[in-house]
């Protein structure tokens, strides 16, 4: 597809088919992901996909508003930075979140990014924690990794 016109038709789809998205499209959305710009190429962004629909169902229950259409995605893309590299890594997540985005648009795929960095998990339970301990601890994320957002993908409905 013509990147103008991936540009164009990229819009935040949060109903999905009940179709299984092919391992390696996901693989390609990733690979395509690392090559996003990054702070003095410190390629500080990594990413997990999942699939499982078990942990896709856990994941959208990190926040109680704005997450639970996730529940109904076939695979989630979590998008992480190593601190360790650079301080700049949340700007090197937001952008490659964003060619996440556009590799999905590009393989005819739908997408929307659910922020996690930051996020409590209720509005109003303070108690509750924040988005990004629940994801750590559930999806065993590594001390030095931050997790910035996840992105739901799929088969538009």
């Amino acid at each position: 597809m013509d990147f103008l016109k991936v540009i164009e038709k990229r819009h935040s789809t949060r109903k999905f088919q009940e179709k299984e998205v092919p391992r390696d499209l996901l693989d390609a959305i990733v690979e395509l992901a690392g090559t996003a710009p990054s702070s003095r190429n410190s390629r500080s962004s990594d990413f997990m996909i999942i699939e499982d629909k078990d942990t896709i169902a856990a994941i959208a229950d990190m926040r109680d508003s704005g997450s639970a259409f996730v529940k109904d995605a076939p695979a989630v893309i979590v998008i992480l930075g190593d601190e360790d590299k650079t301080d700049m890594w949340l700007d090197n997540c937001a952008i490659s979140a964003t060619f996440v985005h556009l590799a999905a648009t590009a393989m005819e795929l739908g997408s929307c990014w659910v922020h996690v960095n930051g996020r409590r998990r209720s509005k109003t339970d303070e108690s509750a924690g924040y988005a990004e301990d629940y994801l750590r601890n559930l999806l065993g994320v590594k001390d030095n990794m931050r997790i910035y957002c996840v992105v739901a993908v799929g088969y538009e409905l």
